[in-house]
Formats: structure tokens, sequence, C-alpha cells
């Protein structure tokens, strides 16, 4: 049987519904799964274009490593990726000084992606590949509405979570 997820903007109140990819990324959707609920505050993406996403303390143990991954993902994609606190802490960035991104641990970013033409390149870091782990099935329009809204109004306020849907 399939398992879902819900991913909501809170400030928004918007939701989507996502299927976990148990066969493609079995590790991955194991250590998300028993990790939620997880979320924080939201950001949209500077160089990956059609990307939202948190920020949140590592909860992979042991790491899980590239499974099922990808440089461009497609919209309604939902993507892992484990980052080691030199690849997420620049200052350049602009994270909040209290952000995850900041954290000696390092972070786990949870992102979705709702539009087309997505690139997983960083200028200062390059190729930066994520664990795809997930696929929206339900709520991607409004979802996207939303996310552009992010882009055009700022993200400050809003929160991106995920949980389980049992």
């Amino acid at each position: 049987m399939t398992r879902h997820i819900t991913i909501t903007l809170e400030k928004r109140g918007v939701s989507c519904r996502a299927a976990l990819l148990d066969a493609e990324a079995p590790r991955t959707c194991a250590a998300v799964w028993d990790a939620l609920p997880q979320g924080s505050s939201a950001y949209h993406a500077k160089y990956a274009r059609n990307e939202v996403y948190t920020l949140v303390p590592p909860f992979a143990d042991p790491a899980i490593g590239l499974e099922n991954p990808t440089i461009t993902p497609i919209p309604g994609d939902v993507v892992y990726f484990g980052f080691e606190a030199w690849q997420i802490g620049n200052p350049a960035y602009g994270y909040d000084e209290g952000s995850e991104a900041h954290s000696d641990q390092g972070a786990t970013d949870l992102a979705i992606f709702y539009g087309r033409n997505n690139l997983l390149i960083n200028g200062d870091a390059g190729w930066v590949p994520g664990n795809v782990f997930a696929t929206i099935v339900e709520g991607l329009p409004e979802m996207a509405e939303a996310a552009q809204d992010l882009w055009l109004r700022g993200v400050e306020g809003e929160t991106l979570t995920f949980t389980r849907d049992e």
C-alpha cells in the first residue's frame, strides 16, 4: 500500500498530498517517514528555479547517500538533500543567523518542485543532486500558485511542513 504525506505552506493555508516512492528510494522514504512531522521556515530557491524548501536538523543516521538522485527535478517532485555544515552555511546565501543553515551538524533540506526547467546547480558548489522520494499527487496547481506568491511577495513568516497522511 502506498504511503502518503501532506505538505503545507502554513501561513498561506495551502496543502498538497504526495505519494512516497518506496520502491525507488526505500532508505530515503524510511528516514523521512520515521522523522515526521518536520517543518520550519520556508524558502524559495535562488538557483534551482521553481523550488520551495525548508531546512531542518539532520535526522538520517546513518547518512542516506544518493538514492533515486536527480539534478533536473520535474513539477511534483519531492526531494531530500543532506547537507554538511560547510556546504550550506555560506553567509552569501542569506539565511538568518538562527537558521538550521548555520548549524554545526549541517541540515536536511526537504523540497518541493512546482514548475518546469529546474536545474540543481549552485554557483559556489556545482551540481547538487537530491533524492526524489515522493511525487505530488493532489494539490500541485494550488501549491504552485502559493509558491509563486512566495517568490513575488516574500517568504517572511511562512512555514513549510511535512506530515504523515495516515
